[in-house]
């Protein structure tokens, strides 16, 4: 479970990175510039060092890019401004873990163990401990449930995307075929790439000008911004989520999918840093709850 471990940290980075080219260039703007860096640089090994865009599990690699990269993560900003990105953040990776177990057993068949389940629901139960929303900053109600729907949405993209990505894997391995997570990688960002710039052409030529302008109150935005572009393009859709296809070839969705669920938690220390947050008692409790879940869990 090395591997999910690693892509926990990774994406906590990434978290990190999005929310400051979020405020910078806008949600949008931001979300398409990191994955055009991140299929840029992973085109460059699939097609150097990987098997490029050959491969029985391509197509299913492709649709699990479109359901995750393009769906879930364009749900998933539009959770960030709704609902703010702990809720956000927790429902997508939490709710991403069950559904994408439920996904799996009913369509391959794969079941977990008792102490798997039980584990996969301590990490869940600590995670939403640690990030719960506070009740004393509310969110009105219809934002809240457009919010909530949103994070579901973005969560259904997280595992059906895994559970695809789990059937490309399954091919290719009858098939007597190798995928290396990097390839896979590739193969999978380019849907999600092709959904999100088509959405953004959309949304541009719909909306009058001054309403796409989202950064411009920020001076010189792209200059302040572009070194948290590469740490999220490399952090995240790059190198993360390599080392997520990497997981997912050895284990099943929601083991995998229950240890990223703690990548909340691993924001923690980066925002203490970065932002001068400090952890509340009940973020700390639900912390090691969690983290004691997926270490237990990586032995089970």
């Amino acid at each position: 479970m090395i591997q999910a471990i690693v892509t926990s940290i990774l994406f906590a980075m990434s978290a990190v990175s999005a929310g400051r080219t979020t405020r910078l260039l806008g949600a949008g703007t931001a979300n398409l510039s990191r994955l055009v860096l991140a299929t840029a640089c992973l085109a460059l090994w699939a097609h150097t060092w990987g098997q490029g865009l050959r491969g029985v599990g391509l197509p299913w690699l492709f649709a699990s890019g479109v359901i995750g990269f393009g769906v879930g993560d364009l749900a998933l900003y539009g959770a960030y401004y709704r609902i703010g990105p702990r809720l956000a953040v927790l429902l997508c990776l939490c709710v991403a873990a069950p559904m994408g177990a439920i996904m799996e057993w009913l369509w391959l068949g794969t079941r977990l163990t008792g102490p798997q389940i039980l584990w996969s629901s301590a990490i869940l139960v600590g995670v939403f401990a640690a990030l719960a929303p506070d009740r004393r900053t509310p969110v009105p109600a219809r934002a809240r449930f457009i919010g909530i729907g949103l994070g579901v949405i973005a969560a259904s993209g997280q595992g059906g995307g895994a559970v695809l990505t789990r059937k490309a894997f399954d091919l290719a391995r009858h098939a007597g075929q190798h995928i290396d997570g990097g390839t896979a990688a590739y193969q999978r960002i380019l849907g999600g790439l092709l959904l999100t710039a088509i959405v953004l052409l959309i949304h541009h030529w719909r909306k009058p000008p001054a309403a796409t302008q989202e950064a411009a109150i920020v001076e010189h935005p792209w200059r302040r911004a572009w070194p948290w572009v590469i740490a999220n393009a490399l952090f995240g859709p790059a190198i993360g989520v390599a080392c997520f296809q990497w997981a997912l070839a050895v284990a099943p969705t929601g083991i995998v999918l229950s240890i990223v669920a703690t990548t909340p938690l691993v924001v923690i220390p980066f925002t203490m840093l970065l932002d001068h947050e400090r952890p509340t008692l009940r973020s700390l409790i639900g912390g090691a709850i969690a983290v004691l879940g997926a270490v237990a869990l990586a032995y089970k």
